[in-house]
């Protein structure tokens, strides 16, 4: 897909640059870029809803599920 975006200029001589020494296309750095910036802000998200749920929901483990976690370990070294 194509997409027309305006960008200033020392931040496109940068990406310029920057892509020339990765030695890829600028829309392959834009596109790396963009989908690291994404997996980030999407990953806060994540913890935003599981803080929502939390804050509303017990988070403690059932106390037979404990008891299975800590025989399953049983000799274990950490």
């Amino acid at each position: 897909m194509k997409s027309d975006i305006s960008i200033p200029n020392p931040v496109f001589h940068a990406a310029q640059n920057l892509a020339k020494k990765m030695g890829v296309s600028l829309s392959e750095l834009y596109t790396a870029a963009l989908n690291a910036y994404v997996a980030e802000h999407g990953a806060v998200n994540i913890t935003e809803t599981l803080d929502q749920i939390y804050a509303n929901e017990p988070s403690a483990l059932e106390p037979e599920l404990v008891k299975m976690q800590v025989v399953s370990l049983d000799g274990e070294q950490w």
